[in-house]
């Protein structure tokens, strides 16, 4: 079975109810949720969540809700990687195996059904343990970044190469998490882990991979949508 997991916890610091806050006329979960649904490849997709009122929004969008997460999986502390494992313990409890997790998070909604597919297609090749979506940065370490030193000097550049680079269009290509796709084969989710030499990404473009965790990214959100930077799939 191919797993999908949407981690949806109800006490969010920057803004409350975020999980459930509107973006596009629809709480920010609901187009986690009908994104994943329209990804074929994904066999059951559920929602962990430690709120019945979630829960409830979730199944309103035709998600499954099997169990309600425990306080000790809802805490600041908790880690993702033990809201997966205890997901996929749950389900084959009462179900079938699980092979795979795909790790679908709330805060990054202009992913599509395609970059899903894209990750868990990469996760059956040979010598692979998980997928994840990434995009290039906004402003690369080899060339714009550096620290303050004890001293207070600039030290620049943050990754020094061995040979100095003079154009922004020279430096390697660097790249972030975008928090979009996770594929993740279950043994790895068992350990509670996520990333090994034996993970590979998919590449999504750096508007796509808007995330949302403050009132200001919101309204960016919402400027995309307005001026169709962005569309959803479903």
């Amino acid at each position: 079975m191919i797993l999908g997991v949407i981690p949806a916890r109800s006490r969010s610091k920057l803004v409350k109810d975020k999980n459930i806050k509107p973006l596009g006329g629809k709480p920010l979960m609901a187009h986690t949720i009908l994104t994943g649904l329209k990804c074929k490849l994904i066999d059951k997709l559920i929602v962990s969540t430690d709120s019945q009122k979630y829960a409830d929004i979730a199944k309103e969008y035709g998600a499954e809700v099997p169990f309600i997460r425990p306080e000790s999986l809802a805490t600041d502390g908790a880690s993702t990687e033990s809201v997966l494992k205890h997901a996929v313990e749950m389900i084959e409890k009462k179900e079938s195996k699980v092979e795979t997790v795909v790790l679908l998070d709330v805060t990054s909604p202009f992913r599509l059904a395609s970059d899903i597919e894209k990750c868990v297609k990469l996760l059956k090749k040979p010598g692979t343990e998980s997928v994840v979506t990434v995009c290039e940065v906004d402003h690369n370490p080899f060339f714009v970044m550096g620290t303050v030193n004890q001293q207070g000097y600039f030290d620049y550049p943050l990754i020094k190469p061995k040979e100095k680079i003079f154009r922004r269009q020279d430096a390697p290509k660097v790249y972030r998490l975008n928090a979009a796709v996770y594929a993740i084969k279950r043994k790895l989710v068992l350990k509670e882990e996520r990333f090994t030499n034996k993970t590979r990404v998919v590449e999504m473009s750096i508007i796509r991979s808007s995330h949302i965790d403050s009132q200001e990214d919101f309204l960016y959100a919402e400027f995309l949508l307005k001026e169709d930077l962005v569309k959803f799939d479903y």
